[in-house]
């Protein structure tokens, strides 16, 4: 698994902040957005530790565990998160993700994909090779030997959006 997924920050550690401890980066998100109260309703119209806008948390399949995000569990807010991620990247939290340095669209790896048919999907100049040099450090030496749940960052030359 990648840094997004409950793992070490790329760099092998946890970085500088306290908050990623516990499943980087979406504590730290937390953490910035919402003080880390995963069941804040402040009444701004945005729900959880994420801060959810109502109609985000629909879209994304948010409704499939609660109304409301703040009425979700920890997990399940993080599960929506990741399908806003894939589809929307970090700028979808843009103050609280330029503030941790998190950029671009994420990936997670399924069984039988490789980095071609990632690359495919999505559309990215360069194909394979751009996307192994994006996401070597997670992937390692090997890049034909990818891990299920390891999480990519898809590079900015991506040309398709997924919904």
């Amino acid at each position: 698994p990648g840094p997004f997924a409950g793992a070490p920050a790329p760099n092998g550690g946890f970085g500088p902040y306290s908050c990623a401890a516990g499943e980087w980066p979406w504590s730290c998100l937390a953490e910035c957005e919402s003080s880390g109260r995963w069941h804040v309703n402040t009444g701004n119209s945005y729900y959880g530790g994420l801060q959810f806008w109502q109609p985000t948390w629909e879209q994304y399949g948010g409704l499939k565990y609660a109304p409301r995000a703040d009425l979700a569990t920890r997990a399940e807010q993080i599960a929506v998160a990741k399908r806003v991620l894939a589809d929307q990247g970090w700028d979808a939290w843009p103050d609280c993700s330029r503030k941790y340095k998190l950029k671009g669209r994420i990936h997670t790896v399924q069984s039988g994909e490789t980095l071609s048919s990632i690359a495919r999907k999505y559309g990215i100049k360069g194909g394979s090779q751009a996307l192994y040099k994006a996401n070597a450090q997670m992937i390692g030496p090997h890049p034909d030997r990818l891990n299920i749940g390891t999480q990519l960052v898809i590079p900015p030359s991506a040309q398709r959006a997924l919904r």
